[in-house]
């Protein structure tokens, strides 16, 4: 279950920082076999995406595009209520990314010259999506909605097909309410390599985004040391929640069980300064996973968990913000006072009615997230993510002759006169 870890006999934080441990594996022996299959399909493109989607899902498709009258079938397969629910959660998510969109500002920085600075979108973009034991539809609006949004002209979707050779309605449904048409049923390393490398069949990207296993995240690792951007390192979920004596323990056991039936990798931890808290949260968990579809899951998941105690509320902040989760709640009566003080957190929910679920699907705020410490110098997935920056000048000939004479004694002083003559023969 919840291991207790008791550090009220510290009145500072430890010398060397906090010992944070995360679940980890010995992934020496996984990338060998990820790199057999990133090189089978960067040679033979198509043919061994095939014999991959046999050995892996079980299934051989004579085609891997998804073909429009699939689309439209997936929406009848659907309940209203569940069509109305994706088109409110892509409504929020638009409304919340729309407004990250910045006009171009021209700033002169001395007489004559101008500089700005211009968003422009990722030409090719591909994301990948689950489909295992979770098919994560939501994480298609979550990524094709800013991509759209950015201005990306071709938005290619890998997802895995089933043993019936289809993917999940609710992801195509999705991608079609995303704007999505380049959808492909290739799942797992054969997915990430067709994105980075192309095909016959899959066109080549310039970034890839997306969650997956290990296999996968393994790949995308590996594809970004061949200078393929990714979205960001990525690892197991996470979910840390600060609790306090106001804290509803029910709630709080409900967040922690949410994300740790994520899977078997997936670390939960509780952070209080109160030992009754702890108590009440782990009476709860034990009532309420009892009940889960996903309860072994989420067990196991508890075995990589913690419940830490701590003296005071500053060294919980602190604790809180060395560890730096995915997603942190902070369940204490001066919940925004608290979080005004995280430095290091993916996503952050306040007070009592915040789930982290509610991120996750339908709120606005982006589920793609850093997770294992990369909090600390990562942010989340965003319009930004899809853009490039590309930065502007233009100077007039008053605006070279002010800015010149600068430009030539720090070109002559690092010995790059090729540098200073650009200037000089412009000035004559």
């Amino acid at each position: 279950m919840l291991e207790t870890i008791d550090l009220r006999s510290l009145s500072t934080p430890p010398v060397g920082g906090w010992n944070i441990t995360r679940p980890t594996f010995d992934n020496t022996i996984l990338q060998q076999k990820v790199k057999g299959i990133l090189e089978d399909v960067k040679l033979q493109g198509d043919a061994a995406i095939a014999r991959y989607t046999a050995q892996f899902d079980g299934v051989s498709l004579t085609t891997i595009a998804v073909s429009q009258e699939e689309i439209e079938e997936a929406s009848s397969l659907l309940t209203e209520d569940l069509k109305q629910a994706i088109q409110t959660a892509a409504n929020n998510i638009r409304v919340f990314h729309q407004k990250q969109i910045t006009k171009p500002e021209v700033v002169e920085t001395m007489p004559g010259v101008q500089c700005w600075r211009k968003s422009v979108g990722i030409e090719k973009v591909g994301l990948y999506i689950p489909g295992g034991t979770a098919p994560l539809f939501s994480t298609i609006l979550m990524l094709g909605i800013p991509a759209q949004l950015a201005g990306c002209k071709e938005i290619v979707l890998c997802s895995p097909p089933n043993k019936e050779g289809k993917l999940h309605p609710a992801i195509l449904y999705a991608a079609s309410v995303a704007g999505i048409t380049k959808v492909f049923k290739v799942g797992g390393v054969q997915a990430i390599a067709a994105l980075a490398y192309g095909t016959h069949t899959i066109p080549k990207t310039y970034k890839v985004f997306g969650p997956g296993n290990q296999y996968v995240t393994c790949a995308k690792q590996l594809i970004q040391q061949e200078g393929i951007a990714i979205d960001m390192p990525a690892g197991p979920s996470e979910v840390c929640v600060l609790a306090d004596e106001t804290a509803n323990a029910a709630y709080v056991a409900a967040d922690l069980l949410s994300q740790a039936e994520h899977g078997v990798d997936s670390q939960v931890i509780l952070v209080t300064c109160e030992e009754g808290v702890i108590e009440a949260v782990v009476e709860e968990i034990n009532k309420q996973v009892a009940v889960l579809p996903r309860k072994e899951i989420a067990l196991k998941a508890l075995e990589n968990s913690k419940a830490i105690i701590v003296k005071n509320t500053k060294l919980a902040i602190d604790f809180v913000n060395e560890y730096a989760a995915e997603h942190l709640i902070i369940s204490c009566q001066y919940a925004s006072e608290i979080g005004e003080k995280i430095v290091n957190a993916g996503s952050i929910f306040l007070g009592n009615y915040s789930p982290e679920s509610v991120g996750d699907y339908a709120s606005g705020t982006n589920h793609t997230l850093p997770t294992n410490g990369f909090a600390r110098a990562y942010s989340g997935v965003s319009v930004d993510s899809f853009v490039k920056k590309i930065t502007f000048q233009h100077l007039t000939k008053q605006g070279l002759t002010n800015i010149g004479n600068t430009v030539i004694e720090m070109a002559t002083a690092e010995g790059l006169d090729a540098h200073a003559n650009a200037v000089k023969v412009r000035l004559g």
